[in-house]
């Protein structure tokens, strides 16, 4: 798309596909060797590279086949790719372009940030206009911890484009509170984090949607349901990527609070309890391997059932 054309903001184009598919579920793609199903796995003991880059591609092609009429958008993993080396991150170029292709928005797991130029340069490959980096996806997730300036490159880069990022604030893994926990001036650290968030995400809206929300979010998890209303309270601009839901153990009334009146500003990530349905016990004797699909189709209906009944 030209950069002339004007885009609408990350955040309108996430509020208008969650109201037209009427769920805020978001499917993970985390692909990993020893859970992919039979039809998929390397037929090999020890593959190559290649021949996992090609089984993870296909693997990622077949959610996203299934879920394009479910969801308003996925959310790829980088690490599970780039672990693989180039060929990887040449397949996950092509899983972003094929999501796009179905009309899903992707939100780039990548974590990235850095300082100046750096910051920039990563802002630019995630963030870019589409077709100039094939990694160039509509939302990326940042770290804060190195400042406003760090994150600013991210929305230089994306809002021209009308991409926009999700900056970590209270993340759902056990050993997150070792930091974010911690009290300075008062509050905790992940409150400071929350402020400076909901002050770029207030700055950078568009005043006249019909929403609060623009191109500035925030990571917060499902498995710390208190703070996840608190800070729903406290950040009213800013759009929130709930994951730890399923396996991690976050359930639907643990995320309620992630919600606005309006029940919009939220988006609620499960990677592993659906993409693997097939090895989950109530769904693999129903479909097992050979009928992964309709396994992944089968849980993502019931999660998003289970989101409808509380927001």
């Amino acid at each position: 798309m030209s950069g002339s054309v004007s885009m609408a903001q990350f955040g309108d184009r996430l509020v208008q596909a969650v109201r037209r598919t009427n769920t805020p579920t978001l499917v993970g793609i985390d692909p990993r060797l020893a859970n992919l199903p039979d039809p998929i796995r390397p037929s090999v003991s020890a593959p190559a590279a290649e021949q996992i880059a090609e089984a993870y591609l296909a693997f990622s092609k077949g959610i996203i086949d299934v879920v394009a009429s479910l969801v308003p958008a996925v959310k790829p993993q980088s690490a599970f790719f780039e672990q693989i080396g180039p060929c990887g991150v040449r397949i996950l170029g092509e899983v972003v372009q094929y999501a796009q292709q179905k009309g899903l928005l992707v939100i780039m797991d990548a974590k990235r940030n850095d300082i100046g130029s750096t910051a920039t340069a990563y802002a630019h490959a995630y963030l870019g206009e589409r077709g100039s980096n094939p990694l160039a996806s509509d939302c990326l997730t940042v770290s804060p911890y190195l400042g406003q300036d760090s994150i600013e490159p991210f929305l230089e880069a994306g809002q021209p484009h009308g991409n926009g990022i999700f900056v970590l604030v209270k993340t759902s893994n056990p050993g997150g509170g070792l930091f974010q926990d911690l009290v300075a001036d008062g509050q905790s650290i992940y409150n400071h984090v929350a402020n400076l968030v909901n002050d770029l995400a207030h700055t950078h809206r568009e005043p006249n949607a019909d929403h609060p929300y623009g191109p500035v979010g925030a990571v917060v998890g499902a498995t710390y349901p208190e703070q996840l209303a608190e800070l729903r309270e406290k950040m009213p601009n800013t759009l929130f990527l709930v994951p730890g839901f399923g396996a991690q153990g976050g359930g639907a009334a643990d995320v309620k609070g992630a919600f606005d009146e309006d029940g919009i500003g939220a988006i609620v990530n499960s990677s592993r309890g659906i993409i693997f349905a097939h090895q989950r016990d109530e769904y693999k004797d129903r479909f097992g391997d050979d009928r992964w699909q309709e396994a992944v189709e089968a849980a993502t209906l019931d999660m998003i059932e289970q989101l409808r009944a509380v927001i």
